[in-house]
């Protein structure tokens, strides 16, 4: 076998050993056909929450979509919430006429689901979605979506003047985001469907 050959297998082996998003007792698990088609519901319901309310913001919209992220990580489970988040949003950007923004979408919403996932479920119970560590979750993943979307916009249009302009923007929908986000898991925990 050539050294490409062996470079490409030691490869994947890697990969689906250290699988990026993925715990260790996640990795030997396999995805069942209720995870994928949850996982898709939850992606759907992403995407409809970040494409139909487009309020334009410096370089981009606003919309509800980082709220139903937060929902679907915390009632579909980490794989399900990322996977929605990643691609709902990133199928929105495809639709709404953003496609440049598809790459960095991916890739800011599936970090910012990794983040709301392990600052809210650090323990080995599952907090109440009013609790401070669902909230301190929210916090942290909407301030490293600001942080990455304004990166990615002085990248993309080469100017960090132009990236920083949305930065106002960008926060005030996360806050938006944060209270409806808080808003529905306390309406959904009320009548029992989180657990």
């Amino acid at each position: 076998m050539n050294f490409m050959g062996q470079f490409h297998k030691v490869l994947l082996r890697y990969i689906r050993k250290k699988w990026f998003f993925m715990t260790r007792a996640e990795t030997y698990s396999r995805i069942s056909a209720r995870e994928i088609c949850v996982a898709g519901i939850m992606a759907a319901f992403v995407f409809i929450a970040t494409f139909v309310p487009q309020i334009p913001i410096p370089l981009g919209y606003a919309h509800l979509g980082d709220g139903a992220i937060f929902l679907a990580v915390f009632l579909a489970g980490r794989r399900a919430g990322i996977f929605a988040g990643a691609f709902g949003s990133a199928l929105a950007d495809l639709a709404g006429g953003f496609p440049v923004w598809i790459l960095p979408t991916l890739v800011i919403k599936a970090v910012m689901a990794e983040i709301f996932y392990r600052v809210a479920f650090t323990g080995n119970d599952v907090p109440k979605f009013s609790s401070v560590r669902v909230l301190g979750g929210m916090v942290a993943a909407c301030l490293f979506m600001t942080a990455g979307y304004t990166l990615a916009g002085a990248f993309l249009y080469d100017s960090l003047a132009l990236g920083l302009a949305s930065t106002p923007g960008l926060l005030m929908k996360s806050a938006v985001n944060i209270a409806a986000a808080y808003f529905a898991g306390g309406v959904l925990s009320r009548v029992g469907l989180p657990h």
